[in-house]
């Protein structure tokens, strides 16, 4: 154990070396009595591995490469891990990157924007603290900041009738090869006529679980108990998966070419460059198929059960969050008034 002054320094400095790393600090001390005892302490905790002077904490950026190694290894499903690499994906863009982990307080926190919409920030900041949290938890700093999420709003957008046509036709201008075409083409009618979630159901579907008889799709896995149930196929859902499936009897529906045993993970690339060629707003994406497929049912049925068990909606309040009220309803309502009155 070395205790010493620095030139500049009214405090005595401590310098000592376990188990091949070295620990280096200012005790914030001036007389070397109060400083050997605090030098002493801190040697004590550092033996016990229970240090509750951490060193100079690191920046974000050298951190990050413990946390993805962290998040590789943990048992969090891979979407979650998919979400946590979008956001750190986001947040490398900004200046907080090359900060310490001690230095990333709520204040800076609430000075971070990032392009898109409020979903796009919150992926960004919920990712932000995780990290602070894991560096809590391996004792980089003493406590982690706590910081708000943005405001978010339902998509206002449907995937209907005339965006999908668009979409096709952006597609066609794309030069793709014929089968990414009929693949984005069957993807685009799947998800209007089931409103199925893409990546958790839809690119996970089987041929075993198709009922050619009955025409349904059974859907065996989903983020919630309500999601395992049974989806009706329309005629051209019938039409895509028969011709897609063939003779086969087992499965993936939507094999992936880079391994036998995988399916399709993704479409967004596509659907990007379709849209783009469409004109299409930067809002509109694939899973606004399922928000239109959820407004058109219940405005044909009036059903809203019938299109929670479809839709594999827990509770009224979330399904309703799929249901864009048509104004088309409101004003002949308001109309059919008007003509009784004129009758009257």
């Amino acid at each position: 154990m070395k205790l010493f002054k620095k030139a500049k320094s009214k405090f005595y400095w401590y310098d000592f070396t376990v188990r091949g790393q070295r620990y280096r600090g200012s005790t914030n001390e001036t007389k070397a009595a109060r400083a050997a005892k605090v030098a002493g302490l801190k040697l004590a905790h550092v033996v016990e591995n229970t240090d509750p002077l951490p060193q100079k904490a690191p920046v974000l950026l050298e951190f990050s490469r413990r946390f993805l190694e962290w998040l590789d290894k943990v048992r969090l499903e891979d979407k979650t891990k998919t979400y946590y690499r979008d956001g750190w994906r986001l947040l490398k863009t900004t200046t907080v990157v090359n900060m310490r982990l001690d230095q990333i307080t709520k204040d800076v926190i609430e000075t971070l924007r990032f392009s898109g919409a409020s979903s796009n920030a919150n992926c960004a900041l919920r990712t932000l603290r995780r990290m602070l949290h894991k560096a809590e938890e391996w004792t980089l700093i003493r406590h982690a900041p706590k910081l708000k999420l943005m405001k978010e709003y339902g998509r206002s957008l449907r995937l209907d009738d005339e965006a999908e046509k668009k979409l096709l036709v952006g597609a066609a201008a794309c030069n793709w090869r014929k089968g990414s075409l009929q693949l984005f083409q069957d993807i685009i009618i799947l998800m209007r006529d089931t409103g199925m979630r893409n990546e958790r159901e839809l690119y996970r579907m089987r041929i075993e679980n198709l009922d050619w008889e009955t025409r349904v799709i059974f859907v065996p896995d989903s983020k919630t108990e309500e999601g395992r149930r049974r989806v009706p196929m329309s005629n051209r859902v019938f039409d895509v998966l028969k011709q897609r499936c063939g003779e086969k009897r087992e499965g993936w529906v939507f094999p992936s070419k880079r391994a036998e045993s995988a399916h399709l993970t993704t479409m967004a690339k596509r659907f990007r460059e379709a849209r783009v060629k469409a004109g299409l707003p930067e809002d509109l994406v694939l899973y606004c198929g399922r928000h239109d497929y959820g407004t058109r049912i219940l405005k044909r049925t009036g059903n809203l059960a019938a299109v929670m068990r479809t839709m594999g909606h827990r509770d009224v309040k979330t399904a309703m969050q799929y249901q864009h009220p048509e104004l088309e309803i409101v004003r002949a309502a308001l109309d059919q008034d008007t003509i009784v009155e004129k009758r009257a």
